[in-house]
């Protein structure tokens, strides 16, 4: 049986390529003796660079340094082929091949590592990143590589994030200020395209976005897409986000789960999407919700007797109502004396439904209100319930 040794050779991919070429006729004396000449030069640069080109230890590191990086370019550039990383050397001199590595990684240290927008460094590399840079110039090829990969699927997401901010009318500033998930615009984005929406939501609308979806002629017909003018390098980065949010969906669609239960108040969702934030329009919105409610309970009531009334009744867990014939007002205060008066249902009630503007005023009338009322009210003395009445008659709505 016939076995083959395999020779592993340690040497650096550089002195490898300097054999091959000398071995092959591709370096000749002065290429190798101009190497020689730069060589030294650079080590005493890069020792000093690093630390100082005074000491011994400090210069070994700095020949390892410079010998890996004109390496790792030799290798990048040639694909791994020593005959094309030699006439790289002869080509180009020593000191480029070092300082294109160099460049090579610092451009990998300043990529992104997060795609969260507010965890990522601006501008590019400085003298706050050459610890950094000290530990990459001694890296290999495979972990560069790794880590470049890594690096670069961070940016698409973050550069496809930003793609599509713009296109919903968004600047990548405004997503900066914000701080939020690349993931999260992105899923947004995809939302609000399917349906139908052309601007990057706030809160109020991104909630119109979900019941939209979850009305019944929609839910079966969802269709989440990427845009059709999306840039090639950001597709593979969408398309794994838009499989999250498929898989969000079935949580989406929940109409059990109101979408300020869903995304900020369920962890798994709070901060999974992104809105823009909006405090007037949100305020609108609290105003335009408010009023309809207090519409409804006040029936355009705005007479302190009708609100009164309304607001004794919510108190007595009664109908709410803004008007009492005698009997029912017999019988609520029947039903005070029975069970109580519990004032702050109509105080929650006033500070969830009043307009912001007459809340401060409705809660001082009801306050003074029960100052004065609640024991003629609650006193079982009034057996007949006589004085109680006529308290109702003055102060709320009592049809004769």
């Amino acid at each position: 049986m016939t076995q083959s040794v395999a020779l592993f050779d340690d040497r650096p991919f550089f002195e490898k390529a300097v054999a091959y070429g000398v071995l092959h006729g591709v370096l000749d004396q002065a290429q190798l003796d101009a190497i020689q000449t730069d060589a030294p030069k650079g080590m005493v640069q890069i020792a000093r660079y690093f630390g100082s080109e005074y000491l011994r230890p400090e210069l070994e590191k700095a020949k390892d340094r410079i010998v890996n990086m004109v390496s790792l370019t030799l290798q990048i550039q040639s694909g791994g082929d020593l005959l094309k990383a030699a006439e790289q050397l002869r080509e180009h001199s020593f000191m480029s091949r070092s300082k294109a590595a160099s460049d090579m990684l610092k451009a990998l240290i300043v990529m992104p590592q997060n795609t969260h927008f507010g965890m990522n460094e601006q501008g590019g590399f400085s003298d706050k990143h050459i610890l950094q840079l000290a530990k990459w110039s001694l890296c290999n090829l495979a972990d560069y590589q790794a880590e470049l990969a890594k690096r670069q699927q961070v940016a698409h997401v973050i550069d496809a994030a930003i793609w599509m901010a713009d296109q919903l009318g968004l600047h990548a500033d405004d997503l900066v200020e914000a701080g939020c998930d690349a993931e999260a615009v992105i899923r947004t984005a995809l939302l609000a395209a399917a349906t139908q929406h052309k601007e990057m939501p706030d809160w109020v609308t991104f909630q119109k976005i979900v019941a939209t979806l979850r009305k019944p002629s929609a839910t079966q017909n969802i269709k989440l897409a990427a845009p059709k003018n999306l840039p090639a390098e950001f597709k593979a980065a969408v398309a794994q986000v838009q499989q999250s949010v498929e898989a969000d969906l079935p949580k989406i669609l929940d109409a059990k789960l109101t979408p300020q239960k869903l995304f900020n108040q369920t962890p798994a969702f709070v901060g999974r999407y992104f809105w823009t934030e909006d405090a007037l329009s949100e305020v609108d919105h609290f105003d335009r919700q408010t009023s309809a409610e207090w519409a409804k309970a006040t029936g355009g009531h705005s007479d302190d007797s009708s609100l009164l009334t309304l607001f004794l009744c919510i108190a007595s867990s009664s109908k709410g109502q803004t008007m009492l014939t005698e009997k029912t007002a017999t019988s609520l205060i029947r039903k005070i004396r029975k069970s109580g008066v519990q004032p702050e249902l109509a105080k929650v009630f006033i500070q969830t439904n009043a307009p912001i503007e007459h809340q401060e005023g409705y809660l001082a009338m009801w306050a003074s209100f029960l100052d004065e009322a609640l024991d003629t009210l609650q006193t079982d003395h009034d057996y007949k319930l006589h004085d109680a009445l006529s308290l109702l008659k003055r102060e709320c709505n009592v049809a004769d």
